[in-house]
């Protein structure tokens, strides 16, 4: 099979009740308010390296990754929009970049001004090479939205000195980065510039990791094997068959290494790719997407230690998650990527910011009570001391569209029939239909040309196609169903998909959610607040053979589908903290919205797993 590509950004337009909104609200909140607070708190000033010690806004050691993050959304924002005052505003934060930039190429900006003694010296915990990655990304969003290389050649003589630093030359240091993410990053300036020496680099820092002598232990002889374990250097990444580890890191290293393994052809690392893919998918993943169970290590735990009340599903990790998958399905075609890419996009990801655009969880647990750990908080805040999330919405956002289309010469693939439109190649195709919440998907065809034109199958569900009226029988193939043919302007294929209410039980070893159950519909996990039901969501039990029905959603936006249906609120006759006595049950009705919505209207409790009625 043929590789595809993720569509461009300028290759989609998003117009669909659920994404296009949060598209639209980063562009005209998100983004702005985010460089607004990096300006208030000193991230952007840290880069005319004026600060003294005993000055107040001392540079922290991540601080560039999060302008980076921010700058890199602009970027995308800019090709969405063409706006000229948002182009003056991204040069001036390039330029600024740049002028930080030192003679040797090295360019961070706690480590030239608070501890420059330090440069190099704590690669596992100092975050030098994440926030290097980060800033080579932006480089390279940047030179694609304008065109302008000011940017772009200053991370290339960053990655040359880096280049000069690291590697198994005498003289280099045999090190890799604590926090993994400039390896996908070295990735993409390859593919902007062509230049095969930055993937060289990128796979030096995938191959060298957790080799003997383990370079962590070097810095830190005190270094345990959980430690180890927790920056995925216990051993070397081609021997690992499952997902360990910090979970942001983690994903951020396996999309790495599924570039590396694209670009190289590198088939024992694609494997290596598959397997903590499939770990994570089928051992180690929320029902929403999300990932990273411990909080202690914002890690990934034992296979099935997933417990709902404290999670950490970090936001940051189902974003990463997103671009892990999505490099797996172009590289090998398989929908169960894609399966997993739409279970995070519509659930575990939106959950981590409000519908304002400016409001965020940084963790996404299932359930949240009057017992959740004070560590976890039950609202979103405005904005974070450690603001990798609020952050990372900048820039994911605005590429949501790409996730929905790939194409390569010959053909095109709906991976997410959201209404879109999409045109590249002289081929362009329109979508329109409510999905998530509607079932009935239009695409029309807007020019005339031959190519293969395939639709995901969503998970849970069927679908019935018709093409210019006349009936289909398409069986698919990797969850995709396919026709080629010469398509001709004005061309329409129709599909009702199969989208009934579905109870979920989980694996008999998550111990968690024994006895519990879950309702999902297309692509959307549904949680229940107190808001609307009963008070304690603890004594609420849901009966699995019932009809469904659907309603629209209180004070959530117009299209909101919630369901409703029979429940029955358990009765105890004692108040004692433990009793013999044998619970009633009395008859009510529950109401479920959309879990990435909870919260959206109020504080409230919440949980996804609801106990089953049997009676």
């Amino acid at each position: 099979m043929k590789n595809t590509r993720s569509a461009q950004i300028t290759e989609v337009k998003v117009n669909d009740p659920y994404l296009a909104p949060r598209i639209r609200r980063c562009l005209e909140t998100t983004i702005p308010k985010s460089v607004q607070h990096c300006r208030t708190d000193g991230r952007i000033d840290a880069f005319k390296l004026q600060w003294k010690e005993g000055m107040p806004n001392k540079p922290h050691i991540f601080w560039d990754s999060d302008v980076a993050k921010v700058l890199e959304g602009m970027a995308y924002a800019f090709q969405l929009t063409r706006n000229p005052e948002l182009e003056k505003e991204l040069e001036e934060l390039a330029g600024l970049i740049v002028s930080a930039q030192r003679e040797d190429g090295y360019l961070n900006t706690h480590f030239t001004v608070v501890e420059p003694e330090k440069r190099w010296k704590c690669l596992q915990g100092a975050h030098e090479l994440y926030c290097a990655g980060h800033l080579i990304e932006a480089a390279v969003a940047h030179f694609r939205a304008t065109g302008k290389r000011n940017f772009l050649d200053c991370m290339c003589r960053y990655a040359d000195y880096i280049a000069t630093v690291f590697g198994r030359g005498k003289g280099q240091r045999r090190g890799y980065p604590g926090h993994e993410e400039i390896e996908l990053a070295l990735c993409k300036l390859a593919e902007a510039t062509g230049k095969k020496k930055y993937l060289d680099l990128a796979k030096y820092f995938v191959d060298e990791r957790g080799q003997s002598p383990n370079y962590f232990l070097k810095e830190n002889p005190q270094c345990t094997s959980r430690q180890l374990e927790n920056h995925q250097a216990l051993k070397p990444v081609r021997e690992e068959r499952n997902a360990v580890g910090h979970a942001v890191r983690a994903v951020y290293l396996y999309s790495g290494m599924a570039d590396v393994a694209q670009a190289a052809g590198d088939k024992e690392l694609l494997r290596a790719c598959e397997a903590v893919f499939d770990s994570i998918s089928e051992k180690r993943m929320f029902l929403t997407g999300g990932i990273g169970s411990d909080r202690s290590g914002e890690s990934f735990e034992n296979d099935y230690n997933l417990p709902d009340h404290n999670a950490y599903a970090e936001s940051c990790a189902s974003i990463g998650l997103v671009f892990f998958a999505s490099r797996m399905f172009n590289i090998t075609g398989d929908g169960k990527y894609m399966d997993v890419l739409e279970r995070a996009l519509y659930n575990g990801i939106p959950s981590g910011i409000s519908l304002d655009g400016y409001h965020y969880f940084y963790k996404n647990l299932l359930r949240v009570d009057r017992n959740t750990h004070w560590l976890f908080q039950k609202t979103r805040l405005e904005w974070y001391d450690c603001s990798c999330c609020p952050t990372n919405f900048c820039r994911f956002l605005p590429q949501i569209g790409t996730f929905l289309w790939s194409a390569n010469d010959e053909e095109v693939k709906l991976n997410i029939p959201a209404a879109s439109v999409y045109e590249a190649a002289g081929r362009k195709i329109t979508v329109r239909g409510s999905y998530p919440y509607g079932t009935n998907i239009e695409v029309e065809f807007g020019t005339d040309a031959e190519f293969t034109f395939s639709v995901r199958i969503p998970l849970n569900g069927g679908a019935a196609f018709r093409l210019n009226g006349t009936n289909l029988s398409l069986s698919p193939r990797k969850g995709y169903v396919s026709l080629r043919r010469k398509w001709k302007k004005g061309d329409r294929l129709d599909f009702t998909l199969d989208m009934p209410v579905i109870v979920l039980r989980a694996h008999s070893s998550v111990t968690f959610n024994a006895g519990q159950l879950a309702l999902m519909r297309g692509p959307l996990v549904y949680a229940l607040e107190n808001l609307e039901n009963i008070r304690n969501l603890s004594q609420l039990l849901i009966p699995a053979e019932q009809s469904f029905k659907l309603a629209e959603a209180k004070e959530l936006p117009p299209g909101t589908l919630a369901i409703k249906g029979t429940a029955y609120e358990e009765i105890l006759s004692e108040n004692s903290l433990y009793t013999q006595a044998v619970p009633g049950f009395k008859k009510t009705t529950f109401t479920a919205i959309p879990y990435a919505l909870w919260q959206n209207r109020g504080e409230s409790e919440m949980t996804v797993w609801v106990r089953e009625y049997f009676g």
